[in-house]
């Protein structure tokens, strides 16, 4: 395990997690609208493409009683997620260190299993190939896709999801067409949400569900406005972070 000596507490101490050291990737803000995204039944299987340490699948093994896979390919971060499950004691957790970007036949080798999963969700790497990385290297693979990457992993989430099954992801506002570009052909019923830091300021972030195979239509969201003009949290932001709409 390489990460900080002690967890951090999320979710109002519903979760506890070991992350790597300050100056790589580390959860945020995204995870938490992401693992609040969904509301799946108990028992459901659930899909966490591009995991990390793992807070959005084992948020949901946690507050819903998924049963959950989380994919991550960076064997760091993979055995973080790995201590994090236990962590959290939560037996019906496992890790797949898998590509998500890698040809099918190697993602079958990893362990995956296609069209198995009844819910995917992915915060996929937000820059592209010809953003400057970061010098810390978990970071600037957090962070960074290369060219065609993002149709490529939504591939990948496709792959993993069952037909009628549920498919989410958080990205910038300013990906939002090509977001709808991947998913036209195979995701109807697409319910876009868009994400305000402060009310009458643009959107930072874009909230999607989709289902795979569905004919219907898309629709546009109310937006999640998550700051009041004076930096206070707004009591839908509070209340996701701090957990309370678990009990």
């Amino acid at each position: 395990m390489t990460g900080a000596d002690e967890p951090d507490s999320l979710f109002g101490g519903r979760l506890r997690l070991f992350q790597p050291a300050r100056g790589a990737h580390r959860a945020g803000t995204d995870a938490v609208l992401l693992a609040h995204l969904f509301e799946p039944p108990a028992g459901a299987t659930l899909c966490d493409v591009g995991a990390g340490t793992g807070v959005v699948g084992l948020a949901y093994a946690r507050r819903v009683g998924a049963r959950v896979t989380l994919v991550e390919r960076e064997p760091g971060l993979a055995g973080l997620a790995r201590c994090n499950v236990a962590l959290n004691a939560l037996p019906a957790a496992a890790v797949v260190e898998a590509d998500v970007l890698a040809p099918a036949a190697a993602r079958l080798a990893a362990g995956l299993v296609p069209e198995a999963a009844d819910f995917v969700v992915t915060n996929p790497p937000f820059l592209g190939a010809d953003h400057r990385p970061s010098p810390n290297a978990l970071r600037a693979a957090a962070h960074s896709l290369p060219e065609g990457g993002l149709a490529a992993w939504i591939r990948t989430c496709t792959w993993l999801l069952r037909p009628g099954g549920h498919f989410g992801l958080i990205h910038r506002a300013d990906a939002l067409p090509d977001c709808l570009a991947v998913l036209a052909g195979r995701f109807g019923d697409v319910a876009v949400r868009p994400v305000h830091a402060r009310p009458g300021r643009p959107a930072i972030r874009i909230l999607i569900r989709a289902v795979k195979g569905s004919r219907a239509g898309t629709s546009l969201l109310p937006p999640l406005i998550l700051q009041n003009d004076d930096a206070s949290p707004t009591p839908e932001s509070a209340s996701m972070h701090c957990g309370s709409s678990w009990d």
